[in-house]
């Protein structure tokens, strides 16, 4: 049985503890409203104008003509700062160099589709028993001196242009600085070269390039491509004087935008120069697409297309399925050597031998 005593205890613990539970709400709630007056209050914006707004825009000339002072001769030295250099480093990271790269990957994986597709074009005859002097030693030469020439500028231009976010993870930054460093004195001293081997080039074949009758239709048959009808051609067909033309034109255009950027004590601004660079560099991208293209040519997509540049001698029948034009004219002078008298020629004497009728030297 229960005493009053205990009936007096339990309504009494009841009552402290929710005097507790009350003194705690109303702490918690005194801490809350601590803490948001505590909180830093938004104060209204005021916007001011920067006092030397006007001062730097005028040293940038952004809007005023560029007619500063200064007794330094030279030219735009009255420039304190270039605008326009900023809009051509932001066009060479974010437009010229992302599009070359396309340009280029896409040559590469069109020719190894094409290769896929259609694979070596062979001679449909077979190699026969007698060849056509096609080039002579000087000419051999020169080509290859250019061909060297070009493909050391290419990998040093590639490296220069690419190589910073491709080698820089392989190489380190100190690796990639080397090779840069080196990459660029390179292309600087070799550049003079290639417009010499140009001049050389335009030289010996200029007048073999001349567009002739019949050039067109085997350009709108794509050289053979298109079509099982055989396409007549010349010395050199339509798609081999169009890279002469765009080796001249183009190659051109590099070596002198080249020579700016090498020489810039020419007088020169510097938005002449960042348009050589620009010119410089679609020009040789342009270039090089093509040139990936001759070598697959070369190599691996034709059965005897190199061996006149090898050796000076083509195969007669390979001749005959690619430049019909001049196999025949030069078949009728007596102008084919078996390949026995070909290797006793060219190992008594190492050099191909004179040409017969002068048919290379006109080009029909």
């Amino acid at each position: 049985m229960r005493t009053p005593a205990h009936h007096k205890t339990v309504p009494h613990a009841l009552g402290v503890f929710g005097i507790y539970l009350l003194g705690l709400c109303l702490l918690l709630f005194s801490t809350l409203v601590d803490a948001q007056e505590k909180q830093p209050k938004e104060l209204p914006t005021v916007q001011m104008m920067n006092p030397a707004a006007e001062f730097w825009r005028d040293v940038r000339q952004r809007s005023a003509p560029v007619s500063g002072k200064t007794q330094v001769g030279g030219v735009e030295t009255g420039v304190l700062i270039n605008a326009t250099g900023d809009r051509w480093r932001q066009f060479r990271m974010s437009q010229l160099i992302p599009i070359s790269g396309y340009i280029l990957g896409g040559m590469v994986i069109l020719l190894v589709a094409f290769y896929a597709i259609r694979g070596r074009v062979p001679i449909e005859g077979g190699m026969s028993e007698h060849k056509l002097p096609r080039y002579t030693g000087y000419e051999r030469m020169i080509h290859w001196f250019m061909a060297s020439i070009f493909i050391f500028l290419a990998v040093t231009g590639l490296i220069l242009l690419f190589g910073r976010p491709l080698l820089i993870p392989v190489l380190g930054k100190e690796g990639f600085s080397i090779l840069a460093s080196a990459s660029k004195e390179g292309h600087n001293l070799m550049g003079p070269l290639f417009l010499l081997a140009l001049v050389m080039i335009i030289i010996q074949f200029v007048r073999r390039n001349i567009y002739q009758k019949g050039d067109l239709s085997w350009l709108i048959r794509g050289g053979g491509i298109i079509g099982k009808k055989h396409v007549p051609s010349n010395f050199f067909n339509m798609g081999e004087k169009t890279m002469f033309w765009l080796l001249v034109f183009v190659g051109g255009l590099i070596g002198v935008s080249g020579l700016i950027l090498v020489f810039p004590v020419l007088g020169l601004g510097r938005e002449i120069m960042a348009l050589a660079h620009v010119g410089h560099a679609i020009g040789a991208i342009l270039m090089i697409t093509v040139i990936i293209g001759h070598i697959y040519i070369g190599t691996v997509g034709m059965e005897g297309a190199i061996e006149g540049m090898k050796t000076g001698y083509c195969d007669l029948n390979w001749a005959k399925e690619h430049h019909d034009l001049w196999a025949s004219k030069a078949e009728e002078n007596g102008e084919a050597l078996s390949n026995q008298e070909v290797a006793k020629m060219r190992g008594d004497r190492g050099s191909v031998p004179p040409v017969h009728s002068g048919l290379q030297e006109s080009g029909k």
